[in-house]
Order: C-alpha cells, then sequence, then structure tokens
C-alpha cells in the first residue's frame, strides 16, 4: 500500500470580464512538507479592457492582438481551487467543480498539467531530497461563487487558480509572468489573472508563444478609485461558447482582420496612457467603444452572433443617461462574451452611477454588502422602457473594484486525507 502522506495548495482567482477582444483561430488545446502543511493562492478577477477574440496557433492559444484587464477585487468574484497530490492516490488526474466530477482529458487541461509537471519534474532531477511529486496523480478541487459559462469568465478565473495552485503545491520558483505563459494555454484570458492591477496580455510575434505572456501595466496601488457595478443579465449557460464563436468569427467575418491589425493596436496604445495618467474618460470612451466593435464583429460573423439582448441595450441606455445627466463621461460600460453588462466608474462618482441603478435595482440581490450600502439611490435618471427591461431582465447586481494579484488564503476544498471537503 502506497504510503499515506497528502499534499496540497489552494488558490481563489477572479473572473475575467472582456472589454476589448481580438480573435483567435482555434482553441487548442522548496517542496511542501508531508500532513496537514499546504499554502493557498488568490487570484484576483479580471475585467478585459481589451478584447483578445481571436488566436493565432491552435496548440498555443496566440492571440491575434494585445488585450488590457483591469484585475477585479477577489471579496467579490473567484474560483476557489485546492491542488493535491499523493503517492497514496490512484491515477488519473481528477477534478471536481462545485462538487461536480469534470474530465481533465481536453487538450487545454492538459496542455497546463504537462507543463506544471515538467517544470516540477526538472526540480526534482537538480535536488535529489525532493519528493518526486510530479510523478503522483492530481486530485484538484473547485468551486466558483458566480455562474459558471454565463459570460463571467469563469473558465479564465478557473485556468488561473489551477495554474497557480499546483505551481505552489510543487513549489515552483517561476513568476507570475511564467506562469502565464502556461495559464494562456488553459484559458487566454486566465493569464493576466495572475497579476494585479491593470494587465496586458501582449500578443507578442514568436512561433512558439514565449513572448506572448501577461504583463503589468499598472499596480492597483496606482489607480484604486476603480470601481465596477456588474449587472448579472442573465444566469445561464451561453448558447454559443466563447471558443465557438472564435473559430465561426475568423473563418467568416470580413470585420475581423481590419479590427485585429488597425483598430485594437491603436487603442491599446490609448488605453496604456489613459491608465498611466488616470484619465477615466479616456479610459471610459475606449472602453465603450471596444465594447461595440467586439459585437459589431459578432453581428459581422455567419451566421451572426447575438451575445447581447434587449436588457443589455437598455443597460447601454442606461450608462448613456447617466452621462447625460452629469455631463460628462463618468461611466463606461463593456460586454464580453454574453449579455453582462459591466460598468466602471470612479469611488467619487458612486451615487451619481451607482445611484440610479440602485433606484430602478434596489430590490436585488447584490447591494447587500459595504459598498452597496454606501450607495445612495437617485430617482429619475433612468425612465420608460430603460427600466421595465432592467427591473424585468437583471437577476442580481455585484459591486466590486480593482484588486491585487494572487493572495494566500487558508480554505481548503481538500482535507488532510485527501477527501473533498463537504
Amino acid at each position: 500500500m502506497s504510503e499515506r502522506i497528502i499534499y496540497r495548495a489552494s488558490t481563489t482567482a477572479p473572473v475575467n470580464i472582456a472589454v476589448i477582444k481580438s480573435v483567435f483561430p482555434q482553441q487548442a488545446s522548496q517542496f511542501l512538507h508531508p500532513g496537514s502543511q499546504f499554502r493557498e493562492r488568490s487570484i484576483d478577477e479580471r475585467v478585459q479592457t481589451h478584447r483578445y477574440w481571436g488566436k493565432r496557433d491552435p496548440r498555443l492559444n496566440l492571440p491575434t492582438n494585445s488585450s488590457l484587464s483591469v484585475t477585479l477585487s477577489q471579496s467579490d468574484l473567484r474560483t476557489h481551487t485546492t491542488a493535491s497530490c499523493s503517492p497514496s492516490y490512484s491515477a488519473p488526474d481528477t477534478l471536481l467543480l462545485n462538487a461536480k466530477p469534470q474530465s481533465l482529458s481536453d487538450a487545454r487541461s492538459q496542455a497546463c498539467l504537462t507543463a506544471l509537471r515538467s517544470l516540477r519534474a526538472d526540480l526534482e532531477k537538480s535536488n535529489s531530497s525532493l519528493p518526486p511529486l510530479s510523478t503522483y496523480p492530481l486530485r484538484l478541487c473547485s468551486a466558483n461563487n458566480f455562474p459558471t459559462a454565463a459570460g463571467l469568465a469563469s473558465s479564465a478565473a478557473g485556468f488561473a487558480a489551477l495554474v497557480r495552485s499546483i505551481a505552489d503545491l510543487y513549489q515552483l520558483p517561476q513568476s507570475p509572468t511564467q506562469l502565464s505563459l502556461i495559464a494562456r494555454q488553459g484559458s487566454g484570458s486566465a493569464c493576466r489573472s495572475l497579476l494585479g492591477g491593470y494587465v496586458a496580455w501582449d500578443q507578442g510575434l514568436l512561433l512558439d508563444g514565449s513572448d506572448s505572456l501577461a504583463r503589468l501595466v499598472a499596480p492597483r496601488s496606482h489607480w484604486p478609485e476603480m470601481r465596477a457595478l456588474i449587472l448579472v443579465v442573465s444566469a445561464e449557460k451561453k448558447g454559443v461558447s466563447s471558443t465557438t464563436g472564435m473559430q465561426t468569427t475568423v473563418q467568416t467575418s470580413t470585420l475581423f482582420q481590419t479590427r485585429a491589425t488597425q483598430i485594437v493596436p491603436k487603442a491599446m496604445q490609448a488605453m496604456e496612457k489613459a491608465v498611466a495618467e488616470k484619465d477615466f474618460e479616456s479610459f471610459a470612451k475606449i472602453t465603450m467603444r471596444e465594447s461595440n466593435s467586439f459585437h459589431a464583429t459578432c453581428l459581422d460573423t455567419d451566421p451572426p452572433i447575438f451575445y447581447l439582448n434587449d436588457v443589455s441595450r437598455a443597460a447601454i441606455k442606461g450608462v448613456e443617461s447617466v452621462n447625460e445627466k452629469a455631463g460628462k463621461i463618468v461611466a463606461g460600460y463593456t460586454f464580453d462574451a454574453g449579455p453582462n453588462c459591466v460598468i466602471y466608474y470612479l469611488e467619487e462618482n458612486k451615487d451619481v452611477v451607482a445611484g440610479p441603478f440602485k433606484d430602478v435595482l434596489g430590490a436585488k440581490e447584490g447591494w447587500e454588502g459595504a459598498q452597496g450600502k454606501s450607495v445612495e439611490g437617485k430617482e429619475g435618471v433612468l425612465e420608460g422602457k430603460v427600466v421595465e427591461s432592467l427591473k424585468d431582465g437583471v437577476s442580481r447586481v455585484i459591486l466590486t473594484s480593482v484588486g491585487e494579484g494572487p493572495i494566500s488564503v487558508e480554505d481548503h476544498l481538500i482535507d488532510e486525507t485527501g477527501e473533498p471537503v463537504p
């Protein structure tokens, strides 16, 4: 019988809500001591500011253009993952997601696991005193505190948490930027979730993808006043997955090449400048324009992809009404591959921006926390069909802010015996 020694490490990772994407051709694909000693990580959710919709290489998950995102606070949206290995575990590797078994046989998962095991094996070869963790089967347990596959970038948070937790389990010396090369192969936007604050995913030019990685644009401390109000329009699984949408768009959209080669590169430069100068009006304008451009490309796909619905369009009109009432740009909307609306604003404008939505949606779940309670409702800004659509179509709201990168935590989803925690 194998020795009952359990090694563990855990991560909580936030969601990526895209604001600007490029299009992808295809979807490819020191050690911990025995017993109860383990570490846990927390990776912040990030909302993309430049969408990376599109991949150059089917195996390496390389995008057709760079992107930029905002890491959101892990206290509001996260994936929690525990990685565990033991000589007593039986093969193959296993994963529980929200208490349900999931396959790890797909190309994306295998690419991440193989790369991480290879790095650990290199450590073991250089130091024979290390236990051979790379040879042990893995048990992974993961849970989301948000709907999976509902346009809240669950796969990005999931792969970021998976890579970070296993890297901690294996005590790999690689930096978050280096690990982003691995996370990218699981889910493109996952690479940005390994850093906090404002993060770019550089397109890169090399065929092996070694220069297509995450890069810190600015830490959270540079512009901590950034806030986000998420209107959860639908908690249902998307009708068209991001991967399928990417493939179809590259194959059929006539707008794709122009967007990837001309529009987004200019927007990236402008967005990095806006972040560096903490210029919210420029940040919001670029964010909204890029969101519209992205969804125009989706509509140009054959057959067209409709991620937005009537409630999404009501949210857009709501933001326009807020800005008109303020007499300047104080809010910026964005939509990823789904109908949920993310509205950016600064803390100083919380009542001006979030207030009108609280007046209409105050009975919905999500205002109970400190951020929600601090918002004062504003009557009369949103009117008519906008109010009706939002009340009927928004299921809940999430108030969050720009957040940090990975943080160690002590909640464990696998116990000392290697079993899932109930």
